[in-house]
């Protein structure tokens, strides 16, 4: 991430309340994701779990993504 992408991001968490909710839930489902990944086994309703969580997570960064953009000087 480069500088000028990261000190928009940094702004926007603090400015921006959209934003600011869906890196909240972004690194709720990312810490999620690690307590099943730190399993050596999951079960068939965590496998699904799992999948479910990484697609809404990918959501979660493409909506993140368009703000950034919104934003982004020209």
């Amino acid at each position: 991430m480069n500088s000028e992408r990261h000190d928009l991001r940094e702004v926007l968490l603090t400015t921006n309340p959209e934003f600011h909710d869906l890196a909240s839930q972004h690194h709720q489902l990312e810490d999620r994701l690690h307590e099943l990944t730190a399993k050596p086994h999951l079960s068939e309703p965590e496998q699904v779990e799992e999948v479910t969580l990484k697609k809404r997570k990918l959501q979660l960064k493409d909506r993140m993504e368009d703000i950034l953009r919104r934003h982004r000087r020209p």
